[in-house]
């Protein structure tokens, strides 16, 4: 797939994730759902690839253009997979990122061992020309690192203050924003999207 036109919609309302995409992705002009009064779709998927063609699909169907859909999570394997794709609402439906952590922690205060409080980030994203496209372009990320004891540094969003990085010696929340923004698990998909888009 040939990148068809000078804008594509970013299918997400998070302001975090946003910023993040569009500092990713430049030089593509995004714009996102939010500003176009697309309201975000209904994740029925069952997997982080299904949430990201259904809401890149929904984005464009209402935006008459390319669309780009990120669906990504976080897998904590001593949790059976939780929250997957149920990250954002892990709490409740209205639940703050601060409230999924401290969820998250308080299920996992049990467990002392690092490697069993192992977890990882996931991305799927999803790019669709329009609303049918039948061969969406599909990327995915991943990072591994582990839960900590209590929240640790004030950069990033969602469960970055609880995600440690061994091989850095901290949490995603306390990297530097331009390290961060090349190895993190949207930053992995989203790299292979752009050699496919400008190839």
């Amino acid at each position: 797939m040939l990148f068809p036109t000078n804008e594509l919609i970013l299918a997400t309302s998070n302001p975090g994730k946003i910023k993040e995409l569009k500092e990713l992705l430049s030089p593509i002009a995004c714009i996102s759902q939010q500003e176009l009064g697309i309201t975000d779709a209904e994740e029925t998927g069952l997997s982080f690839i299904e949430n990201a063609i259904l809401k890149a699909r929904h984005a464009s169907s209402l935006g008459k253009k390319p669309a780009l859909a990120d669906d990504s999570g976080l897998v904590v394997k001593a949790l059976a997979g939780q929250p997957g794709i149920y990250s954002a609402r892990f709490a409740g439906q209205n639940a703050s990122a601060e409230d999924n952590s401290r969820l998250l922690l308080k299920q996992l205060e049990h467990i002392g061992d690092e490697k069993a409080r192992s977890a990882y980030f996931y991305c799927a994203i999803a790019v669709v020309e329009h609303e049918y496209d039948p061969t969406p372009l599909i990327a995915t990320g991943k990072l591994e690192g582990y839960i900590t004891r209590k929240p640790q540094g004030t950069e990033g969003f969602g469960y970055d203050p609880v995600f440690y990085l061994p091989e850095y010696h901290c949490t995603v929340a306390e990297l530097p924003i331009a390290v961060k923004n090349k190895i993190s698990h949207r930053a992995q998909a989203l790299m292979y999207l752009k050699s496919t888009l400008f190839r």
